[in-house]
């Protein structure tokens, strides 16, 4: 009964985003709206690394960057809040619109916050979209508190316990024009959704590398949908946000296609560390290929209590095994085996 809920829900959301597409706007007293959002960012979109923040200008080489999407799960207050995601707080004036259009560019403040909403909301959405919350266990499906430009640095982070809450910074990129970056921080919410515990620098680096594998696999996911040609260069993170504190081509805050190997290049930096993860999640992404591979990784980390690579390898392994079978989880075993974690 859920899969066939779940099926009628996509299939109304496809039928409404024509009817956006055809008339412009957004019908009235809808959970659905229209929204203008990078895809992931222009970087990746555009394929050009001579793309910078130019102080939030909304210069014309960024125009082929925006894309008008559909809202979902608005709760049609007029405010960006919604079954997933909520916008608590923001620099300058809450996106507000009684029709639940929310079409803004960059140079708008606002922008930002639809960015915040569309790509958690979409996020869910596909989550459950893999039978979890109806034939498997749910992974944070509630709503997520996101507070834009609220972090005076140019970082972000997620505030999962007690608050439930992502908050991004500014400077340079502001950080969540950057729909890689809020994935990333959307990482952390599920692992906290999942019951995993954060009890090790291991747990931690696994927690980052999985966000990093999830900016780059859910935007990729995102731009197939939107048909957005291939994004380029696809294993780099967040090299919209990474334009303003890097001076390497292509620009990318981190990667998932490095060679370091478990533990030999543990360095106990989390970050660092989660590089040897996101790699062998990236491999099970390349062989085992979606939506099988997400639904192993995803799976595989519920309620994860151990404390290093090798405990959580060995669990997607299993998962995998009991999900697909021998040859699924052959595959899995020998991203894991590539990186010494197994």
């Amino acid at each position: 009964m859920g899969r066939q809920v779940s099926v009628l829900v996509a299939l109304t959301i496809v039928a409404s985003a024509f009817v956006l597409a055809a008339a412009g706007k957004p019908p009235a007293n809808s959970p659905l709206g229209a929204g203008t959002v990078f895809l992931p960012n222009p970087v990746a979109d555009l394929d050009d690394e001579t793309l910078t923040d130019q102080k939030d200008a909304d210069y014309a080489a960024l125009a082929p960057a925006y894309h008008d999407v559909v809202l979902t799960n608005l709760d049609g207050s007029g405010f960006l809040v919604g079954d997933w995601a909520q916008v608590v707080s923001e620099t300058g004036n809450p996106a507000y619109s009684q029709l639940n259009d929310f079409r803004y560019r960059r140079d708008d403040d606002r922008f930002e916050q639809v960015m915040a909403y569309y790509w958690v909301t979409e996020s869910q959405n596909y989550i459950q979209s893999l039978g979890f919350g109806t034939t498997r266990r749910p992974i944070n499906q509630k709503p997520q508190n996101v507070r834009i430009n609220q972090w005076g640095l140019d970082n972000s982070f997620a505030d999962t316990d007690p608050k439930n809450e992502m908050r991004f910074g500014k400077g340079g990129v502001d950080d969540a024009e950057d729909a890689e970056v809020i994935l990333h921080e959307y990482g952390h919410a599920i692992h906290d959704g999942s019951g995993f515990v954060f009890g090790s620098e291991e747990a931690g680096a696994i927690s980052e590398g999985f966000g990093d594998y999830w900016a780059v696999d859910f935007s990729d996911i995102v731009a197939k949908r939107m048909n957005v040609p291939e994004l380029a260069p696809l294993p780099c993170v967040m090299d919209w946000d990474a334009t303003f504190y890097t001076s390497t081509v292509p620009h990318c805050l981190r990667r998932l296609d490095t060679n370091l190997r478990y533990p030999a290049d543990l360095d106990g930096e989390v970050h660092d560390d989660g590089r040897i993860w996101s790699r062998a999640l990236w491999d099970i992404h390349e062989t085992v290929k979606n939506p099988m591979a997400d639904t192993v990784i995803l799976k595989g980390q519920i309620g994860f209590s151990g404390t290093t690579m090798t405990d959580l390898a060995n669990s997607t392994i299993a998962t995998a095994q009991n999900l697909y079978g021998n040859s699924v989880a052959s595959k899995v075993r020998a991203a894991f085996h590539s990186r010494g974690i197994v």
